[in-house]
């Protein structure tokens, strides 16, 4: 009896484990099945589809379908009770990227790459995709009929996702659009006298599509110190830079005494001035982007019980808007998916980043990142900082440190003109490779959460 007994556990502890592979990844192989559709659709030797319309399908999921999903998910989810539960979803944005930056930290010093690509490592490490891509796993998930997260559990993991955007866009337009700043050691300075050659334009359409794939225009923010060492030049007041281009640090105006502007000069340190110029130059206007509008307008009128009811709702007088933005959220997933098989279609570009390195960071951000990402979202768990029985919080939390390195740090290097090629290969690999590491960290998470 007791061996019928444990013969009968152990089938179904190896069904169970069977059935939670199977769940992982599934919806993983109906992603890929959508990436291959566009890689071959836009592949060089096909072209059955160009560039430019990918561009186009790009903008589509930009300023139209990615700010409907939000809206609509987000908006229906948020109550002001939701804000003060949710609390460390944008917080564990911070935490995840400060340990991939010491994560990146450690590959410099066991790969060695080249040094002009040590701060390109660690941003490379640090920074994951925390949009697009868990949208698009949350949605397969939840689209398989015996997920583990309950019948809501689209507009929840949609919503958990939603609610991250506006740290990381912060982050994106802060910390890694200075981090990506040329090297001053590596950026060849100019004389003023010296005429250089004006360099043609590159046509919209012969841009990689990387650089375009997540976050469309972004190449064409560039201000006059996008491409150029701006911050290295301020704090060590190189001579080279040219008084109409960057202020002077080392005289005040002279004359003109009483003035509100020689004034504040007088009054300001030397160093508090530097930090000032540096701010005036940070890009932080541009995060006013759909997606970013979408999830602030989704949480106001979330938190605004009268408004909320206004919008949404079977009943609400304003619910055919929802319902026609709620349809065209619909084309975002497999939009993105067919972005990123054209983005892959255009293949590995050559890379001075080393294979050491590209391995290592991929290692550390695919591999080592997750295992770590449990330990905190373990111990925040443990803290009571989590929702309690929530399983899809949880999963939201731990993709953020599963996602390979975000596709934007592609058009982020485009705009300051600093290891393109590299972060185009880079990121190349590390989609092919998340496969892989994907379907064992989701199987993983499966399982850890059916504890839950």
């Amino acid at each position: 009896m007791s061996g019928f007994v444990s013969r009968l556990l152990y089938e179904n502890n190896m069904k169970s484990s069977g059935e939670d592979l199977m769940s992982a990844v599934v919806p993983l192989l109906k992603l890929l099945s959508i990436t291959v559709i566009g890689l071959v659709l836009a592949h060089p030797k096909t072209q059955i589809i160009p560039k430019a319309t990918f561009k186009l399908l790009s903008k589509l999921v930009f300023a139209l379908f990615l700010p409907c999903l939000i809206f609509t998910h987000l908006g229906e989810s948020m109550t002001l009770e939701n804000v003060t539960l949710w609390w460390f979803i944008p917080v564990n944005v911070l935490i995840s990227t400060a340990i991939g930056c010491f994560l990146g930290f450690l590959v410099v010093i066991i790969c060695h790459p080249p040094p002009q690509f040590t701060r390109f490592t660690i941003i490379m490490t640090a920074f994951g995709n925390t949009g697009n891509l868990p949208l698009a796993v949350v949605s397969s998930v939840c689209h398989t009929k015996d997920n583990p997260f309950g019948p809501n559990c689209h507009r929840k993991g949609v919503a958990y996702v939603s609610f991250a955007q506006w740290v990381a866009v912060i982050l994106v337009y802060t910390f890694i659009y200075h981090m990506m700043e040329p090297p001053l050691e590596y950026y060849e300075i100019v004389d003023e006298g010296v005429e250089i050659e004006e360099q043609p334009q590159v046509n919209d359409i012969s841009r990689p599509l990387l650089v375009e794939a997540e976050w469309p225009g972004m190449e064409d923010k560039e201000t006059e110190h996008s491409k150029t060492p701006f911050i290295a030049r301020v704090f060590n007041s190189i001579s080279s830079v040219s008084q109409t281009t960057l202020p002077d640090l080392d005289h005040t105006e002279e004359g003109g005494g009483h003035s509100p502007k020689s004034v504040r000069c007088l009054a300001e340190p030397r160093m508090v001035r530097k930090i000032r110029i540096v701010a005036e130059q940070t890009p932080i206007r541009h995060i006013l982007q759909p997606p970013t509008i979408a999830s602030l307008l989704a949480i106001i009128v979330g938190m605004v019980p009268q408004i909320k009811a206004f919008v949404f709702g079977y009943d609400a007088p304003l619910s055919f808007i929802t319902d026609s933005l709620e349809i065209l959220a619909g084309a975002m997933v497999p939009s993105v998916m067919l972005i990123l098989g054209g983005m892959l279609a255009e293949g590995p570009i050559d890379s001075r980043l080393g294979v050491r390195t590209t391995i290592g960071i991929s290692v550390a951000r695919l591999l080592v990142l997750p295992l770590l990402g449990i330990g905190i979202v373990a111990l925040a768990d443990k803290l009571n900082f989590l929702l309690n029985d929530d399983p899809m919080y949880r999963f939201v939390l731990l993709l953020q440190y599963t996602t390979p390195s975000a596709i934007l740090l592609g058009a982020i290097a485009s705009l300051r003109g600093y290891a393109v090629s590299e972060a185009s290969a880079l990121l190349f690999w590390q989609h092919v490779f998340a496969l892989f590491s994907f379907s064992l960290y989701i199987f993983i998470y499966f399982k850890l959460l059916s504890y839950v």
